[in-house]
């Protein structure tokens, strides 16, 4: 009777069945998952949310390929530039051992040295009417032979890099900016093409296409691209710093004729929009007219950010290098004369160490 009692009553306690337990009911539960969109979202939600995924996936890929192609185009570039440097300075050192003393070098007597007679010549007005006043000539510069290489020999340090690539006409050497070669052709070539004629993002420094080398230039332009990393005239930009300045004002390029040192004497920004106020005309830096050149000097002056330190006449050859800014009509330019035959760099520099801002 008691046993009866007994079950009756375990049979009226609430037990739960092992399957019913909190643990089994969890594992019930089905595993989580990832969604792209609610699975109680309507189908045109779900495809704007599906595309806009895409379209992300997109653009990470893009940029990720865009951003590897730029490394590859700095890698390539700065392998390229290391070889022909190598090349150059190991030539060069070879030319400077082997340099024929001055008895050795052709005879130039027929060309006269450019400090013999003045570089400066007027050229005659039309004839006037008798009884009108006569007007003044205008002066103009003269072509000018290579001082110490009359005749437009090629020098031996440029053979080997002549076989890589005929476009090579010198090497410009900046401390802690640029150590490369110099190319020429038209000015849209090496825009995007390397040393070597290989497409690059970094391009190469080049001469302007109106520039001829045969006979001493009165003014040479060269153009590298602004690159973010340094490469080409990418740090040109730290001209800008006066301490920098000062302590890296010299220049040197070579071309396949001669040696060349230049001091830098103005560091702008001009403008290539005639409308501009800091427009620069560049005919008039390449011009042969005096007053041209004399307009174009000062105006180099008036937008440089330093004072006029350096004195600049017409007929000194200028070096200008170029490269381009934010603005697509503004561009940076480093200007710079060659140093003087009665001019030493230990004595320009008491000079330079007083440039300031303006």
């Amino acid at each position: 009777m008691l046993m009866e009692m007994l079950r009756r009553a375990m049979k009226r306690l609430p037990w739960r069945k092992a399957e019913d337990s909190p643990i089994n009911r969890v594992n019930k539960h089905k595993p989580f998952r990832w969604y792209l969109y609610s699975p109680r979202e309507g189908r045109g939600k779900r495809i704007l949310r599906q595309a806009a995924v895409l379209l992300l996936a997109g653009v990470l890929v893009f940029s990720a390929g865009k951003l590897l192609g730029y490394g590859v185009d700095y890698i390539t570039s700065a392998l390229g530039s290391r070889t022909l440097r190598e090349t150059y300075h190991a030539e060069k050192a070879q030319e400077q051992l082997h340099s024929p003393t001055p008895s050795q070098l052709p005879d130039a007597t027929p060309t006269p040295h450019p400090t013999e007679a003045p570089s400066v010549t007027e050229t005659p007005a039309p004839a006037e009417p008798t009884g009108s006043p006569a007007p003044t000539a205008t002066p103009k510069l003269t072509p000018r032979p290579y001082p110490d290489n009359p005749y437009a020999i090629k020098r031996s340090r440029f053979t080997q890099l002549l076989k890589q690539n005929k476009d090579i006409i010198g090497w410009i050497t900046i401390k802690d900016v640029a150590d490369e070669p110099v190319v020429q052709r038209d000015n849209q070539y090496y825009l995007d093409r390397d040393y070597m004629g290989y497409h690059n993002k970094n391009g190469a420094i080049f001469l302007d296409e109106a520039i001829q080398l045969r006979t001493r230039p009165y003014t040479l332009m060269l153009y590298g691209h602004n690159m973010k990393t340094g490469r080409m005239f990418g740090n040109l930009r730290n001209y800008e710093n006066a301490t920098y300045y000062r302590n890296n004002p010299f220049i040197t390029f070579d071309t396949l004729y001669e040696d060349g040192r230049y001091v830098i004497f103005a560091v702008c920004t001009i403008s290539t929009d005639p409308q501009s106020n800091h427009y620069l005309n560049w005919a008039h830096l390449r011009s042969s007219s005096v007053p041209n050149r004399q307009t174009a000097i000062d105006r180099l002056f008036q937008f440089s950010v330093y004072g006029k330190y350096i004195d600049v006449r017409p007929d000194d050859q200028i070096l200008l290098l170029v490269t381009c800014v934010d603005d697509a009509s503004d561009r940076r330019v480093i200007a710079a004369r060659r140093l003087r035959d009665d001019e030493t760099e230990a004595g320009l520099l008491p000079i330079i160490q007083q440039i300031r801002k303006k």
